[in-house]
């Protein structure tokens, strides 16, 4: 009698099979990610889920002491404090995402090595985990915000708020797209992993968080505009707190970048999970 499978795992030489609908069908185990990632990056630590709270909101006491009352950088009218948190929040998601789903490939090699499975499904779920940590962060951010509202800073919310959840969808696949390329890189040259905090910590000051974009000559503003992160956080700023500019020109070509970005990241990702366990 013939056997029906449910299943069949084949090779594939098509770099542009990016397997979306397999990806899909394991919905459930990336729940099942999103629930270890959450459970064991505060298991065992004084705090737990605090840490949230805490990371951006000692961030952003620092900042607001250095670079708004000793350095005296301009905030775009707005109270420094609110000023650097709006840009801290949506940053620390974007680096989270990108430096957590760079160690993809290195972190699961044990799992990867036992079971088959979308692999794809694992930056998936940590980028998922990470949007809870952000919702709380923003839930804080919000509470400032009204906070300082109520006391008649010059601080107002525009229809721009509206576009968050665009905001938050093209930070995760801007943080995912350019941490599976590092982590399709890092299967052979192990080093770039050392590299990657560095990188994001260079990449935060090329975005205007601890300084206003519209503080900026002409063409220094282009150029920092053209940093895919940048139009997000301006209008993230002038979304909740109406202060700032509205991009939207390079906010199109940050959209842009994005997908492509992604698409690379997938096709990298998808061609090195074949040989990845030789080299890790």
């Amino acid at each position: 009698m013939e056997k029906k499978w449910t299943a069949v795992i084949e090779p594939s030489n098509n770099l542009m099979d990016l397997k979306l609908k397999e990806v899909w069908r394991y919905k459930d185990l990336i729940w099942l990610f999103v629930q270890r990632d959450f459970k064991t990056r505060y298991k065992q630590t004084l705090l737990g889920p605090l840490w949230f709270i805490v990371q951006p909101l000692f961030t952003t006491i620092v900042q607001t002491f250095v670079f708004g009352n000793l350095a005296g950088l301009p905030t775009d009218g707005v109270p420094q404090f609110l000023f650097y948190m709006a840009g801290n929040v949506p940053w620390l998601y974007f680096s989270t995402c990108l430096t957590s789903t760079s160690n993809t490939f290195v972190g699961n090699a044990g799992v990867f090595g036992k079971v088959y499975f979308p692999r794809l499904t694992t930056p998936i779920a940590t980028v998922i985990s990470s949007v809870l940590n952000f919702l709380i962060q923003f839930v804080m951010f919000l509470g400032f915000t009204i906070y300082f509202m109520l006391r008649g800073s010059a601080v107002h919310i525009t229809w721009v708020a509206a576009l968050t959840p665009l905001l938050i969808l093209e930070m995760a696949m801007l943080g995912m797209g350019f941490g599976i390329i590092v982590s399709s890189l890092t299967t052979k040259y192990r080093d770039l992993q050392v590299l990657v905090g560095f990188g994001v910590s260079l990449w935060m000051y090329a975005t205007p968080i601890i300084y206003a974009a519209s503080s900026l000559s002409p063409k220094m503003y282009t150029a920092i505009m053209l940093n895919p992160m940048s139009p997000i956080v301006e209008l993230m700023r002038y979304g909740w707190l109406g202060s700032g500019t509205t991009p939207w020109v390079f906010w199109g070509l940050s959209w842009i970048v994005t997908f492509i970005v992604l698409f690379l990241g997938i096709i990298m990702f998808n061609k090195v999970e074949k040989t990845f366990m030789d080299t890790v």
